[in-house]
């Protein structure tokens, strides 16, 4: 069997563990870069980036490399699409929902209040028709999309102080992460802000912040954000299965060989996972030092959880109304969803509740 017939039959698993690539010695060198909006001191979200770049060079011997750039190293961290669209670089890695700014749509890619978890969206991506709607979308802007990994279910962010009611939330100056989760929040009387991770603790000791939200445990304590606000909530109901993207300069991407698409996509693939993985088997460690150092973790009360359904509800039907390309997209993942939850009822839940009673 040779190479090329090996990566199609046996998949990116078998190849790396047999240590070969692709036959791709006859072509000439590729040399991308890639900007991310991320700061390198985010070993699980930069390391996605990271861990894409090793796997191309070697699936390709070498012969295809690509750099890859902190926030603000080549673009500012939200400047990526319209490098993109520029030509200026030929990747980027990011949350799509940070250029909700640009079109609302942007958020399907990453997550939107009330959404899929990240086992679901993987789904809804790769096997419903996620990716396929929103690589027509992202055509608009030369962009080809690809997964980068997936937060799953986030925490509801850390606040100076306490949110029991509804009624705490009213002119609460917070840092969002971007798309339609501001829109909704801004109903329950939050101002929103949008602003690369890096410059969100700063603004919270200063005090011109109240509250922010990112990811959860291990990102947000090397953050540093419990030494500056001790209320950590749960769950980021916004977020229930944030995926990264890399984003493709399409130009770039047609450019290449049918072997080294296949190495981009095989090393987006490798990459995806080990995000994924590396967020669920470092949270839990990092959640009990939080604890241990005196952060405060609390449950947003249903009366919260309901106000923001209602609320996301009514931004989603106002886009709707506006877009039939969003209401195609959104309507497309509400009736994925449905089957989810359908399913996951007698399965993932099931267990993990009765899981979760039991002394391990």
């Amino acid at each position: 069997m040779d190479r090329r017939s090996l990566i199609k039959n046996a998949g990116i698993a078998g190849v790396l563990s047999a240590g070969l690539a692709p036959a791709v010695h006859a072509q000439a060198a590729v040399r991308w870069r890639l900007a991310s909006s991320f700061p390198k001191t985010l070993p699980t979200i930069f390391g996605s980036a990271e861990k894409f770049a090793e796997t191309v060079k070697a699936l390709s011997g070498g012969k295809f490399e690509v750099s890859v750039h902190a926030g603000g190293e080549l673009v500012p961290p939200f400047g990526v699409v319209d490098a993109l669209q520029g030509n200026t670089v030929e990747m980027a890695q990011t949350a799509s929902y940070y250029f909700t700014g640009k079109d609302p749509i942007f958020a399907f890619g990453c997550a939107v209040p009330f959404g899929l978890t990240a086992r679901q969206m993987d789904a809804w991506m790769e096997h419903g028709n996620g990716r396929k709607y929103l690589n027509e979308f992202y055509a608009k802007y030369n962009i080809v999309s690809m997964s980068a990994g997936n937060t799953g279910t986030q925490m509801g962010g850390w606040y100076r102080k306490e949110i029991k009611t509804v009624a705490d939330l009213k002119g609460l100056k917070m840092r969002l992460g971007g798309g339609l989760f501001g829109e909704a929040m801004a109903k329950l009387g939050v101002v929103a802000q949008n602003m690369p991770a890096g410059e969100v603790y700063q603004a919270l000791e200063k005090g011109t912040l109240d509250a922010t939200e990112f990811v959860g445990p291990f990102d947000d304590e090397r953050l540093g954000f419990q030494k500056v606000a001790k209320n950590y909530y749960y769950p980021g109901w916004w977020e229930g299965g944030a995926e990264l993207e890399f984003f493709i300069s399409k130009k770039a991407f047609d450019a290449l060989s049918a072997e080294n698409k296949a190495i981009v996509n095989a090393a987006a693939d490798v990459a995806a996972r080990d995000m994924t993985a590396k967020y669920d088997a470092q949270n839990p460690a990092a959640l009990r030092r939080l604890v241990a150092a005196g952060t405060k973790l609390q449950a947003f009360s249903k009366e919260i959880m309901d106000a923001g359904y209602k609320a996301s509800m009514e931004v989603f039907a106002g886009h709707e109304a506006k877009s039939p390309e969003f209401r195609k997209i959104h309507q497309d993942m509400r009736a994925f969803q449905r089957d989810q939850v359908l399913w996951n009822k007698f399965s993932e839940w099931r267990y993990d509740s009765y899981i979760a009673g039991l002394k391990l």
